[in-house]
């Protein structure tokens, strides 16, 4: 019986060199491929894909500067141009218990209340201050809304803006706010219709377009109720 035939070592070690370098030359062919796949590969800046998005708001944005001068008003007295902190003290106040906002020429103002001669800056989620000119007509207000037409409505207090609950007409929002309550002469109370500043002062509520020059609304009984805004 004969014995299956055997391959000589000096030929099976040419196979086996040949073998590993075929195996490494494939892998440096492979490796080189995956790298200059990824070099060529044009990939689009993360700003051209979601927009370029730059945060501009800042823990500072719509205060007051406490150095910067003011025009001041004691008991609705003006006394000058003075700084928040030293108008609150001559208010004997604290710095955040100012009202602070536009004054009868339209110009930044400190108060220790809110009244005739000071008329508080609208809430910093309502629109904001038109321009300085005097009021238009009301059919022809560009901010005003119709009577009927359903708006926010906010009450001024304490030196602070509150929101009522939902959206209401302008003659809800009037009786909401004023309805049953009568002004002092040189006082003030205030709210906000939509865009539009709301004031009520003995005898009659007042409305404004641009947070400063204000016209009757409607006239207050002296029983202090109020009759529907038409």
């Amino acid at each position: 019986m004969e014995s299956p035939p055997t391959v000589e070592p000096r030929r099976r070690a040419p196979l086996i060199l040949i073998g590993a370098v075929a195996a490494l030359v494939a892998g440096l062919a492979i490796a080189t491929l995956l790298l200059t796949s990824g070099r060529g590969e044009h990939r689009p800046p993360p700003a051209s894909q979601a927009g370029l998005v730059i945060d501009s708001t800042s823990p500072d944005a719509g205060k007051i500067d406490p150095a910067k001068p003011l025009r001041c008003f004691v008991q609705g007295q003006y006394v000058g141009d003075l700084s928040l902190t030293d108008c609150a003290k001559r208010n004997g106040v604290a710095t955040d218990a100012l009202d602070v906002g536009l004054d009868q020429s339209g110009a930044l103002a400190a108060s220790d209340q809110a009244g005739e001669a000071i008329t508080p800056l609208p809430p910093q989620e309502a629109a904001p201050v038109a321009g300085s000119e005097a009021a238009p007509a009301p059919e022809a207000a560009e901010g005003a809304q119709p009577v009927g037409t359903p708006g926010a409505c906010w009450r001024y207090g304490g030196g602070r803006w509150r929101r009522t609950p939902g959206e209401i007409d302008l003659n809800a929002c009037v009786q909401q706010l004023f309805a049953g309550h009568c002004e002092k002469p040189g006082a003030a109370l205030y709210g906000r219709f939509g865009e539009q500043t709301l004031r009520l002062v003995t005898g009659k509520v007042e409305i404004s377009d641009d947070n400063k020059s204000f016209r009757t609304l409607v006239s207050q009984p002296s029983d202090c109720s109020l009759p529907p805004v038409q």
